[in-house]
């Protein structure tokens, strides 16, 4: 064994650890060492000017983030910066106590420096300046931040709930993935962790203000004490030097306090943009030349009057007014590029006409109005541009097969936000969209009103209502689903591609389908088509697969089935059928996904007889018994979505197709399903009858 060990590598345990896991423990170690462990002076510059540096860093880390999750840690800094800065204060008290009689730099030249240079060895001026930045720190920044902090926590804890179901709004539309789903619901629950940990990390601020006026008191008796009794000092010479020295120590110790809590206030009360605080002062600040012109004019009238100070006021009011006219020079350089970009070029002379002339229609198309176009415009960085790509992405891998591209256009025709959805040329969607506002949309269970414009969803015709960005955070409240102008339109897209999807699928969609399962299946295919049916009939299959929202994504089982029925049957319809019985697994998962026990609606056996019998017969309904059945159909159909099934009708084999076609021309989102669908190891329940009442 001894000779085996020196075959085994040794491992060095620590160096398998990084050394940012480790500066958590290693600065918690350090904190508790300057409480117990006493510091020579030179110990305690350093861990002074430490201090101060990491306090400035910080101030500038939370002025350069553009949102709070940027700068999460936040609030475990805060906690840890407070315990160093009551650290630094007990080690400090320690060594002036100890050492203050033999001089002002006994304590370290740091706390000489913040006692003597900065309030001019003036005890009483020191005092008051500390005094100031206690007031200061506790008063205003640190209960203000606190407030704030107090405040987002119930805010964001209360739009929890509409943020999520905007995400699932999102996702189910295809505008966002799975993987981006799951991120943005992470960022909702860390925006909530880190404003309710602000709301408590600002009492760690606070208490830090009032500890530090403590420490001050208990230092200047007990330095008086310790001159007085043990050191023999006169009371004057005590008071001057042990004064002094807590002065020092309690200046060098509020102002990092001080940049902190600046920090924390910084953090909790910015508004999310693109930019940082810095860019947001300046750009909304010195953005409008005639407030710069007026604050010129106020600070000229007051450099006029007399004992005032008129040279520094009318100072100020020569730069802001250059500023004021700088500003109104670069507008019109502005203007005037865009009117020279946006100057026609000459027309030029008409050419003749040619096949080129000659528009095809387009299959899908979308036409704006003129305040829709930036939505649409890439150079204005349009969101719709990108949504309408993932529709068209989700569409493909759910349905089965890639839409088309879909045709941008403005129409001048249209009201300002109008938009136009057409197939083929032909109109098959049309509503109003209003970029910079929100669609707040009734899900049925919201607790409050909003103030907007009433509407309707397009995509569902849920109630609705357009809103200002100030009323967002309410209506998540409220439990309201928020969503943009351009999902609104993207969603309203996806909604009628589902519904149309049969219309988009021409002969060329199938044979790219063809072609790509012949990558890995060339003998199937060449078995169906052409030698069992020809392109055109799988293409009229495939349609009515679509037409009854069955996915064609299982390419495979549908040219097995063809494969297997096609030569002794080439009526699409009946092929159909057998394709749908092929499918029946995936069709079932679709619409009871992770259900054992499948609640349908059925028909009533008298009901159901009837209709064999004339399907039997005559082979159509009756006028009077249709519109029974519809009838009878639709108040089931509301009352088996009431309690919140599927909308499945489940009936015999042989009804199926003829029901199908019949039902779905009222109720268009009904699903007719056949008992040979259904695989066997699901149990099939009818919850709701149709008829026999």
């Amino acid at each position: 064994m001894k000779a085996l060990s020196h075959y085994l590598p040794r491992r060095n345990w620590m160096a398998d650890v990084p050394m940012k896991v480790l500066a958590g423990p290693l600065l918690i170690i350090m904190i508790l060492s300057m409480m117990i462990l006493p510091l020579p002076p030179f110990a305690l510059d350093l861990l002074f000017t430490f201090n101060i540096a990491l306090a400035v860093m910080v101030l500038l880390v939370s002025m350069f983030t553009q949102k709070p999750l940027d700068f999460a840690a936040f609030p475990a800094v805060l906690l840890f910066t407070t315990l160093l800065r009551l650290s630094l204060n007990v080690a400090s008290t320690r060594v002036v106590l100890m050492e203050g009689h033999q001089g002002g730099d006994a304590a370290g030249k740091v706390i000489e420096a913040f006692g003597q240079f900065l309030v001019g060895g003036n005890f009483a001026v020191g005092l008051v300046v500390f005094l100031i930045l206690v007031i200061i720190n506790f008063m205003v920044i640190t209960k203000g931040a606190g407030r704030i902090a107090e405040v987002g926590a119930r805010f964001m804890l209360d739009a929890m709930p509409g943020k999520q179901m905007a995400i699932d709004a999102d996702l189910n539309a295809g505008l966002i993935g799975e993987d981006e789903a799951r991120q943005r619901r992470a960022d909702v629950s860390q925006e909530a962790d880190f404003y309710g940990s602000m709301d408590g990390a600002s009492k760690f601020v606070r208490g830090d203000a009032m500890a530090g006026l403590v420490i001050m008191v208990v230092n200047i008796i007990g330095g008086l004490l310790i001159g007085l009794l043990q050191h023999d000092m006169a009371f004057g010479d005590a008071a001057r030097t042990y004064v002094l020295l807590t002065i020092g120590d309690g200046l060098v110790a509020q102002i990092p306090a001080l940049v902190i809590s600046t920090a924390a206030g910084v953090t909790v009360s910015r508004v999310t943009t693109d930019q940082d605080v810095g860019q947001q002062m300046i750009g909304q600040l010195f953005v409008n030349p005639q407030v710069m012109l007026l604050a010129a004019g106020v600070m000229g009238l007051l450099g006029l009057v007399p004992g005032m100070p008129n040279l520094v006021f009318l100072l100020f009011t020569a730069l802001l007014g250059g500023l004021a006219w700088w500003m109104m020079r670069q507008k019109e350089r502005e203007q005037v590029a865009e009117q020279t970009q946006a100057a026609p070029p000459p027309a030029p002379e008409a050419p003749e006409a040619s096949w080129e002339d000659v528009q095809l229609v387009d299959t899908l198309g979308l036409e704006v109005g003129h305040r829709l176009i930036p939505m649409v415009d890439a150079q204005q960085k349009g969101e719709l541009l990108g949504r309408i790509k993932s529709v068209r992405k989700k569409f493909a891998q759910e349905v089965g097969f890639l839409p088309p591209v879909v045709h941008i256009r403005d129409n001048l025709e249209l009201s300002p936000n109008a938009y136009l959805i057409t197939l083929k040329g032909a109109e098959v969607g049309r509503a109003e969209a209003f970029p910079g506002r929100w669609l707040a949309i009734d899900p049925g269970q919201v607790s409050g009103e909003l103030q907007g414009t009433p509407t309707e969803d397009p995509a569902f015709g849920l109630p609705a209502v357009w809103i200002d960005t100030e009323q967002r955070e309410h209506a998540q409240v409220y439990g309201y689903t928020v969503v943009d102008a351009s999902t609104v339109v993207a969603t309203h897209l996806n909604h009628l591609l589902h519904r149309h999807a049969a219309e988009m699928l021409g002969r060329q969609e199938v044979q790219k389908l063809l072609d790509k399962l012949g990558e890995d299946q060339k003998p199937l295919v060449e078995e169906v088509v052409p030698k069992a049916i020809s392109l055109t009939v799988l293409q009229r299959i495939l349609q009515n697969l679509l037409e009854e929202d069955v996915s064609i994504r299982d390419m495979r089982t549908i040219l097995d089935a063809l494969a297997e029925h096609a030569p002794q049957q080439q009526d699409p319809g009946e092929l159909t059928a057998v394709v749908r019985l092929a499918l029946g697994r995936a069709i079932t998962q679709q619409w009871f996904a992770g259900h054992e026990t499948l609640n349908v609606m059925g028909l009533d056996a008298n009901l159901e007889q009837v209709l064999t019998q004339a399907m039997n017969g005559s082979g159509a309904l009756e006028p009077g018994l249709a519109e029974t059945l519809m009838q009878q159909a639709e108040q089931a159909l509301q009352r088996h979505e009431a309690s919140g099934e599927p909308p499945v009708l489940v009936v015999q084999h042989p009804l199926r197709p003829v029901l199908a076609r019949f039902l779905r021309r009222r109720l268009r989102h009904l699903v007719v399903m056949s008992q040979a669908e259904i695989p066997d190891d699901r149990t099939l329940r009818v919850t709701t009858p149709i008829g026999g009442q």
